[in-house]
């Protein structure tokens, strides 16, 4: 399988990691990454400033992909995700809009089709993958380990646009957890947020968000979080010690990319899977899995 990849501007600029661990198991899967030229931020900065800004940048990385000859775009933050997929909406429900876009683009000789599939990397391993392939490539099962997902908000939210997974009941990240041989557990607070949009407007409340919840998950005693955002990344994470201080809780929480934990179920060199990089402790829930 070939994928062009957006990478956004998170991954590349503060979560190494996620870069890492998504270029080293992803080939061994069997799908081809390819990098784009002159793509640019995905638009989610701008939504609440101009709204017609944010879409155009959308549908223009959108045109630069579909200009590569590429059917397939894995799209790796869920922010990026969203715009995307709104983009796609808007265009495709209002004429108006749809022309001023179209009228845009060719001044850059670029064109939108809207005949793109975009993929999270939940649904394209879940979907297009699929379970037999991963649990093929697992050479170091996970048995024995129990871990909470963190699914994010923008990949099952909102429901009217079809998103990655059930809105409600998002099932795929935990059952691709356990196609590694490990279990997941449901809890109350699943699909609650990270915080990290509130980060810059109000940071006490994002740390809050977040260290409460991770107290909660905390609290059921498991061998860590898995996530596949940048954002609750950067969250859960790198902000661990400041949510939970914000929180009154002493929080000791390993927090893993889904591809690192797939890398090391693999049998990827730890190094490769940047997850020297992490910032929570890690290190307690490699050493179940050497």
């Amino acid at each position: 399988m070939k994928v062009a990849v957006y990478w956004g501007c998170v991954i590349p600029t503060i979560q190494y990691a996620y870069e890492l661990s998504v270029r080293e198991v992803l080939p061994k899967l069997g799908v081809e990454l390819v990098d784009l030229n002159d793509v640019s931020c995905c638009g989610v900065p701008l939504r609440s400033v101009n709204t017609f800004a944010s879409l155009y940048l959308a549908a223009r990385n959108l045109a630069i992909v579909e200009k590569t000859g590429l059917n397939d775009l894995l799209v790796l933050c869920n922010g990026c995700h969203l715009s995307f997929s709104e983009a796609l909406h808007f265009l495709k429900n209002d004429t108006k809009l749809r022309q001023k876009i179209d009228a845009l683009l060719v001044d850059e000789g670029l064109q939108l089709k809207g005949s793109l599939q975009i993929w999270h990397l939940v649904d394209l391993l879940h979907d297009s993958i699929k379970k037999e392939v991963i649990k093929k490539s697992v050479k170091k099962p996970l048995n024995g380990l129990k871990f909470a997902s963190q699914y994010g908000c923008h990949i099952i939210r909102p429901s009217r646009l079809g998103r990655v997974d059930d809105p409600e009941n998002p099932r795929k990240l935990d059952e691709l957890i356990e196609w590694l041989g490990a279990k997941t557990v449901e809890y109350p607070e699943k699909l609650d947020c990270c915080g990290a949009l509130l980060l810059l407007s109000h940071p006490d409340a994002a740390l809050t968000f977040a260290g409460l919840k991770m107290k909660a998950i905390q609290n059921l005693e498991v061998d860590g979080l898995i996530d596949a955002c940048p954002s609750c990344h950067m969250m859960f994470d790198m902000r661990q010690k400041s949510s939970g201080a914000t929180v009154g809780a002493k929080l000791n929480l390993p927090v893993l990319y889904y591809t690192q934990l797939l890398g090391i179920a693999m049998g990827i060199e730890e190094e490769k899977l940047g997850l020297h990089l992490n910032r929570s402790p890690v290190d307690e829930l490699l050493q179940k899995t050497r």
